[in-house]
């Protein structure tokens, strides 16, 4: 520790002690501190889909033809691209550098622990060996199930693998395509008819859940027909019982999707139901892009910890290129938010919400034991933050982002002149040098976390504005 430091902290333990004599002299009674209110823990399912909590941070895939375009995952409707035209990119559908290693090599240095990919997005092209339609890769120059290839590595390496799969289905003849929201109009030769698509869909699903091993989860898309059928998801949980589903099916399935939003579907203390946003490193498209804007990796990580101190997961995309590889500036922001992600981690998994600790909306706050995370999800605008109504001393404080000491104080600042108490600040945190991240404090207590506040009364010593 440095001298500075810790001559600062030993002061602060002094102003400590001498506030608490002041305090019992001055005050008849110490009321208990109050708290602003805090959901109750999400509960959780109690059988195999508790994996999902302990995850928290995982990759999304988007990838299909629209690569080959390389303008959006949606460049048939969005570009009004008529059907006959678009399936003539699976005429093209090669991607030979594909290395599902890689991918799951690139999750792995983020940080990430599951994977869910695109098994058959908007426009009906699936990435698996179906015998339900030959509008697959099969039927393609690459000639190979890329879902078993995935599949396959992530059960070797033990990495959690869900699927994605699109409702709306831009081919398939018996979609009742009807130019609705995600929809493109009928064309000659369709059929619409939704209990027979929906046959379609379920013999689809039932190769899914049947033909790649133990999968985690299911992930659908855009029911723009409203439909409610829960023997659809019944299904999917008797084949795989590990497998938690999202709410964008036939039924409200066991979790909520956020979609692109980092404030305004997270609550401020914390989410009550199972949640997991998505994001994609991408600012236009989901699926490769070749000229692509792409978020900062600050942006990220402030989203990230946003969402996962509220007790939510976080699933971030990447979409891969034609060739099979994931673009480097993706690859490249992957990395950098790993590097950030892995110091921090122990204050993101395995804790509890704090939130409702401190008044400080643009702070947030986790908790293990004794052990309070500060959590600075967004800019920080000095070098010293105030953490009122907190007025013990921590035993150690550290910056997880470095493992460095944070230089701690208690004492009255000239704001709180009115009330005359003093309250625990931070000092001399190295916002400049670490302006690329979101930095988070470690402070460990000798008390429970309950007992670092006092909303007792008195004068405060004339020692504890030093």
């Amino acid at each position: 520790m440095k001298r500075r430091t810790l001559l600062k902290s030993t002061a602060g333990l002094v102003a400590t002690s001498l506030l608490s004599n002041k305090l019992i002299a001055a005050a008849s009674t110490i009321k208990q501190p109050s708290f602003m209110p805090v959901p109750d823990e999400i509960r959780k399912f109690g059988d195999g889909r508790d994996w999902f909590f302990d995850a928290r941070f995982g990759m999304f895939i988007h990838w299909g033809l629209y690569a080959i375009p390389a303008w959006h995952e949606q460049y048939q409707w969005r570009a009004r691209v008529p059907r006959k035209e678009y399936m003539k990119l699976a005429q093209q559908w090669n991607p030979a550098k594909f290395d599902p290693d890689h991918f799951i090599d690139l999750a792995e240095q983020a940080g990430m622990k599951y994977i869910c990919i695109t098994t058959k997005h908007h426009d009906g092209f699936c990435m698996w060996d179906t015998k339900q339609t030959t509008y697959n890769t099969m039927n393609t120059p690459y000639k190979k199930d890329i879902i078993k290839l995935l599949a396959d590595a992530c059960h070797k390496r033990k990495m959690p693998l869900c699927f994605y799969y699109s409702i709306v289905d831009w081919n398939q003849p018996n979609y009742p395509n009807q130019g609705r929201s995600h929809e493109l109009p009928a064309v000659e030769g369709d059929s619409p008819d939704l209990d027979k698509y929906l046959e379609f869909l379920k013999e689809q699903v039932k190769e899914l859940c049947t033909n790649y091993g133990e999968i985690h989860g299911f992930w659908w898309d855009m029911n723009v027909t409203g439909h409610k059928d829960p023997s659809i998801n019944a299904m999917i949980r008797k084949l795989q019982p590990a497998a938690v589903i999202n709410n964008r099916g036939f039924d409200g399935g066991d979790y909520g999707t956020p979609e692109r939003d980092l404030n305004v579907t997270a609550a401020i203390t914390g989410f009550t139901n199972p949640t997991e946003a998505c994001q994609s490193v991408g600012m236009e498209s989901w699926g490769y892009r070749k000229d692509e804007d792409y978020y900062t990796a600050k942006f990220l990580m402030q989203s990230i910890d946003s969402y996962l101190t509220r007790g939510g997961n976080y699933l971030l995309n990447v979409g891969p290129t034609a060739e099979g590889l994931i673009p480097k500036p993706a690859a490249d922001l992957l990395q950098q938010i790993g590097k950030w992600y892995k110091p921090v981690k122990e204050s993101l998994v395995g804790v509890t919400l704090a939130n409702g600790l401190l008044p400080n909306k643009n702070i947030q706050l986790t908790k293990r034991g004794n052990t309070l995370y500060v959590h600075f999800s967004k800019d920080i605008i000095g070098n010293g933050i105030k953490l009122k109504p907190i007025s013990m001393m921590p035993k150690t404080a550290i910056l997880l982002n470095n493992g460095k000491p944070i230089a701690c104080v208690v004492n009255l600042s000239p704001s709180d002149h009115a009330e005359q108490k003093a309250y625990l600040r931070l000092r001399d945190l190295p916002v400049e040098a670490l302006l690329d991240t979101v930095l988070i404090a470690k402070l460990e207590f000798d008390r429970p976390l309950d007992q670092i506040t006092q909303t007792g009364t008195g004068k405060v010593n004339e020692d504890l504005i030093k």
